[in-house]
């Protein structure tokens, strides 16, 4: 038995895995409002998995509309103790072309209208966020790569976007001058909002194209951006299946992420805001409980 319940959130073609066993979608309630879609919960290799399409099947919500925290909040229900992400991206490297796959560990959020936090007036917390990602899933996902034939790179910054248009050219050859390697609208604020519900988190990122950087290149267009998906998510099945069959063979050591907001409540107790003391009964429950 397994002590690993991992969350994936990606698109729908992901969970188009034959040996995933026990499947059944669930809809769990958050008081965080609807999360993108129903979870699909199985069993791979005798790991409990809990699927999210992250857009909810059939591609419906844009960027901006997806609730994270929602998301973020049905998976903590669900049990997870670890997600893995895994999402389309544009490249801002030469050496990262179209069907490469790279391994975020870093972001820079330019995102602007998303709620990046459940805490708050009433209930205020800092976690960490200068290692945004959790080092040894990132090294089981790299190696699972390594198994499967597929190259990942192991380290890129990922520059968050709004969306959901593409880039300007003079924003791209901004990302770039910044040190940025990667371009995508989905991983802020999940990340951070991982990291508030104590979820040891890693990012797969998946190129699509090049951003629109390149002088001789063809602008960005949706059309040969989803030709470049169809093949990339086939090898991000088997990505996942290799990790997946990993984790069977790998206890759960504890990570530091698991209890990170021992130090990052710093709101009095007597004047915690009891609605919203409610309203994180999953995100806090371990911290709650020990108060």
């Amino acid at each position: 038995m397994t002590d690993w319940r991992l969350g994936v959130i990606g698109g729908s073609g992901l969970y188009d895995i034959d040996a995933l066993e026990d499947r059944r979608w669930t809809r769990i309630a958050s008081p965080w409002g609807d999360a993108s879609d129903e979870i699909l919960t199985g069993s791979l290799h005798g790991v409990p998995l809990a699927f999210l399409p992250r857009h909810g099947r059939g591609h419906v919500l844009p960027p901006s509309a997806i609730n994270a925290r929602a998301n973020i909040d049905v998976l903590k229900r669900a049990g997870c103790t670890d997600i893995l992400s895994v999402s389309a991206v544009g490249s801002l490297r030469e050496d990262l072309p179209p069907g490469a796959f790279a391994l975020a560990d870093q972001y820079i959020d330019r995102t602007r209208s998303r709620p990046s936090s459940f805490f708050g007036a009433g209930l205020t917390a800092h976690v960490s966020m200068a290692d945004p990602v959790c080092p040894r899933l990132s090294a089981l996902v790299h190696d699972a790569g390594e198994r499967t034939g597929v190259e990942i790179a192991k380290t890129a910054t990922y520059l968050a976007m709004e969306g959901p248009q593409f880039s300007t050219r003079a924003e791209s050859r901004l990302y770039r001058s910044w040190g940025c390697d990667v371009i995508g609208m989905t991983a802020m604020p999940e990340a951070r909002l991982a990291r508030e519900a104590e979820l040891p988190y890693a990012a797969l990122c998946m190129v699509t194209d090049y951003d629109c950087w390149r002088e001789d290149d063809a602008d960005v267009d949706i059309a040969s951006i989803l030709a470049v998906m169809r093949d990339n998510v086939a090898r991000a099945r088997r990505i996942i299946v290799e990790f997946v069959e990993a984790l069977r063979d790998t206890p759960r050591t504890p990570s530091p992420i698991d209890t990170c907001l021992d130090t990052a409540i710093i709101t009095d107790p007597s004047k915690w805001d009891r609605d919203l003391v409610q309203k994180l009964d999953a995100i806090c429950a371990r911290r709650f409980a020990n108060a």
